[in-house]
């Protein structure tokens, strides 16, 4: 009788084990399933996949986002948070499509970045004349100097800088050759995909861009900047691209009146060909205005207003760090700058200058732009 006894307890506390196992275990499929809206944490167990250990994570760091945002600690604690969303949205991709896309990279190197400095003025500037070469024109007005390559006539009126602008505080920045990139430096060093190419776009002038719209915002402008790839796969009709892209901004922002195209330099038949100027204790790539026209046929009203715009930021720029900017180009075609009267191409630096050198005349130009809207 003693020993039945002894049998049916050690039995019992077996069987009260596998209870206890068995509600630990519910607990924490209910604690799962409930902080997940999207994934279910009691899905195929025999196939353990890279989308399960997402699964499990994504609520953690959802929940992170929560508390950052009940929180509110500090504007650090806000850039965070977005940082988190973003690799939220990127996990959500991942389970999807297995990928993640340049553009998703670029979107959390863009929240990351370091607080920028402000420009100085009063600084000491020369022009670096080693691996240059010289500035040619046809016309000045001023200190502004430009070369007239197009079928137009440009008086001195056209030249007169007397633009108004009603939007002052909107920008848009993009570029119709993405691809373009620089000579490799030891901070940015990468692989080239074609001459001077890649399509990382943390090399090209899409960071050249992203590097201007974050000193721009420490002014309070209001900057859109967009990194369509237009000239990759393929680098014809990057022109027609580009149109479209810009097009579809304006719908969301149709007052935008500020348009800048950025583009790296292909002048020169030598690699090293690296137009710069040295700013205080820091050496920044040479910029260069190219303005289209209507003297290749297609319809542009606004290329005066345009030339005018880059008259007056380059008159600017001659009075604050003389030398940062080569000649105005005008050529016939338009370059999609008919979408707005201050529209431009902006070329940064050429294929012998570094991505740190163009960072540096982003630093510039923004405060460039900051003065001339006061």
């Amino acid at each position: 009788m003693i020993n039945v006894t002894v049998i049916n307890l050690k039995t019992s506390i077996k069987y009260l084990v596998w209870v206890v196992i068995l509600a630990t275990g519910l607990a924490c499929t209910s604690f799962f399933i409930k902080n997940s809206t999207k994934i279910t944490f009691i899905q195929k167990i025999s196939t353990i996949s890279f989308n399960k250990c997402l699964d499990i994570t994504l609520p953690d760091i959802e929940g992170k986002i929560n508390r950052l945002e009940e929180s509110k600690i500090t504007s650090r604690s806000s850039n965070i948070k977005r940082v988190l969303g973003v690799e939220l949205s990127m996990m959500d991709n991942i389970k999807n499509n297995d990928t993640i896309t340049s553009n998703d990279i670029n979107l959390i190197e863009e929240d990351i970045l370091e607080e920028t400095d402000i420009a100085d003025t009063n600084i000491k500037t020369e022009e670096i004349k080693e691996h240059n070469i010289t500035a040619k024109y046809n016309l000045t007005y001023g200190t502004v100097k430009v070369k007239n390559e197009s079928k137009k006539e440009i008086t001195e009126d056209i030249l007169i800088p007397n633009i108004s602008l009603e939007n002052k505080k909107d920008i848009l920045i993009f570029h119709t050759h993405t691809c373009e990139s620089y000579t490799p430096s030891e901070k940015f060093n990468y692989e080239m995909t074609g001459s001077y190419r890649t399509t990382d776009l943390n090399f090209t002038v899409a960071r050249v861009g992203r590097e201007l719209k974050n000193y721009l915002n420490t002014y309070d402008f209001n900057v859109i900047h967009d990194e369509t790839y237009h000239d990759y796969p393929a680098y014809s009709g990057s022109y027609g691209k580009s149109l479209t892209t810009v097009e579809n901004l304006l719908k969301s922002q149709p007052n935008t009146q500020i348009i800048l195209d950025l583009h790296r330099d292909a002048i020169g038949s030598n690699s090293d060909y690296a137009p710069s100027v040295k700013i205080g204790d820091e050496v920044a790539a040479q910029m260069m205005f190219v303005i289209g026209t209507d003297g290749g046929g297609l319809e542009h009203l606004n290329w005066q207003q345009n030339l005018k715009f880059a008259v007056k930021l380059q008159e600017k720029a001659n009075e604050l760090y003389p030398g940062l900017f080569r000649p105005i180009i005008v050529r016939n075609s338009r370059y999609n700058q008919h979408l707005s009267k201050a529209a431009t191409i902006i070329e940064v630096g050429a294929t012998g200058n570094t991505m740190e050198q163009c960072i540096v005349s982003m630093k510039y130009l923004s405060k460039i732009l900051d003065e001339i809207m006061k």
